[in-house]
């Protein structure tokens, strides 16, 4: 119940499956682990990759399958990281927009490349208004 692709999720038609997400997402994060700037910030914080990893699959399944698998708050684990900051995410999607293009066939690697990036703004924008850098309500000159 509830783990099965669903027939109008976006990645059916790419061809995603389960084996790719997996697929992409320990590759990638193999790469995230050794790099130099991504990799201090998830080997301190990450203790159990094998748990962590399951849950990054469980996410993208979810996003691309729309398994309804992943349970969690990707908006508050990332607020909650003081140090993270823009160069972090251009890192971040420049080493899985690379993974996607070599791990996963063209139509998919789109894919992933598409929602990687909406998923990193929404990100970014939700941290600018956790931490007071974009404040919220009216904009300042509608206060005047």
């Amino acid at each position: 119940m509830g783990h099965a692709p669903h027939p109008r999720a976006p990645g059916i038609d790419a061809g995603i499956t389960e084996a790719a997400i997996r697929n992409l997402v320990h590759t990638f994060y193999a790469r995230v682990r050794s790099d130099p700037l991504l990799g201090p910030i998830f080997n301190t914080r990450v203790a159990d990759w094998p748990a962590h990893l399951e849950k990054l699959c469980a996410f993208w399944s979810s996003v691309m399958l729309m398994t309804g698998r992943y349970k969690g708050t990707p908006m508050k684990v990332h607020a909650d990281l003081p140090e993270i900051a823009p160069e972090h995410f251009q890192r971040w999607l420049a080493l899985f927009h690379a993974t996607a293009r070599e791990t996963c066939p063209h139509a998919a690697a789109i894919l992933f490349i598409d929602r990687s990036e909406r998923i990193a703004q929404s990100l970014q924008l939700g941290i600018g208004l956790h931490r007071g850098d974009i404040p919220t309500g009216a904009p300042p000159s509608a206060r005047l």
